[in-house]
């Protein structure tokens, strides 16, 4: 069981998030603490494995798929769902829920995902399948409060793309941006000169291909780690209904909750779903009773994560 960061782990995790790929020295002078010791602690992070800064495209439509098993099968069918390429993350849920998935299936896709490939999952008894409408914050933009507000700011070189925008504003990828992209899809902190040598690019065209790519939203950098090492142990799935002309102000407030891991509205009659990661239970009972962004909530529900399978793209093999 790999256990809880230290306290400067998690803000070489933290500055990470903001960007993942800022050399040592700028993390370190940011942190305030000795270059050779950053660099240290975070090679060692990466090479663990526990730690991952990975590349990812601009986000296109998913559907997100809740399970409803029968007895002692949820972790079967979730385990099928984990198993596909285009699944993007998938979770096992406490209580009647029985799990969630989001897959990368748009619209025109639906009849298959749902006619024929969610009824060949063993152990399904039922399955609603929903269409993600928007993004309303991706894994990427989780910032829960390792740094100081000064110290973001201060590594931040890239705008944060914007919440709950359409789908399809970004522009094509050339072949080149596509070589790119899969270079940095597993190891977002290749080097320049490894880019270069798998891209055919010249040392000096990739840092500004690269950059180009992030500040258009096309390329984005994620860290992928168990929130639980973090100081976050609790993580839960919320879905939330509000009045169709207050959706957009719930999805608002949620955006500027630390603990939103990731967010997004759907069709369906809970439109806006999000996944928390908090400390504990008094912190997720704050969050679902007394936080702003309940106003103009109508109806929550709320199932506690019991085990993950996937998450940010990567399969998690489930521990006997």
């Amino acid at each position: 069981m790999v256990g809880p960061l230290g306290a400067l782990d998690r803000r070489i995790v933290g500055a990470l998030q903001v960007d993942g790929r800022a050399p040592w020295a700028r993390i370190a002078a940011v942190l305030g603490e000795p270059e050779g010791t950053v660099a240290r602690h975070g090679l060692g992070l990466l090479a663990q494995g526990g730690v991952q800064v990975v590349g990812v495209p601009a986000p296109e439509a998913g559907t997100v798929v809740h399970l409803r098993c029968g007895p002692g099968q949820e972790r079967v069918a979730a385990l099928a769902l984990a198993r596909r390429r285009d699944t993007r993350w998938a979770h096992l849920l406490a209580g009647p829920a029985g799990g969630v998935a989001e897959i990368g299936c748009p619209p025109e896709r639906l009849d298959r995902l749902v006619g024929d490939e969610l009824p060949r999952i063993p152990g399904l008894v039922a399955a609603t399948a929903l269409t993600v409408l928007r993004y309303v914050r991706t894994e990427d933009e989780w910032r829960p409060g390792l740094l100081a507000p000064d110290e973001c700011e201060a590594l931040a070189e890239h705008l944060p793309p914007p919440g709950d925008a359409p789908f399809g504003e970004t522009k094509g990828l050339s072949p080149t941006d596509r070589m790119l992209l899969t270079a940095l899809q597993f190891d977002a902190r290749r080097d320049d000169d490894e880019l270069a040598e798998v891209t055919g690019l010249s040392r000096s065209a990739v840092p500004r291909r690269v950059d180009r790519l992030r500040r258009d939203g096309r390329l984005r950098i994620r860290v992928v780690v168990d929130p639980a090492r973090l100081g976050f142990g609790l993580r839960a799935v919320v879905r939330a209904s509000a009045a169709p002309r207050d959706v957009a102000a719930v999805a608002a407030g949620l955006r500027r909750e630390p603990w939103v891991l990731r967010a997004c509205r759907t069709t369906g009659d809970r439109p806006v779903l999000a996944e928390v990661a908090v400390p504990g239970v008094d912190a997720l009972h704050d969050l679902t009773t007394d936080a702003p962004w309940l106003e103009r909530v109508t109806a929550l529900d709320t199932a506690v994560v019991v085990g993950t399978l996937k998450d940010g793209g990567l399969f998690t093999p489930p521990v006997d």
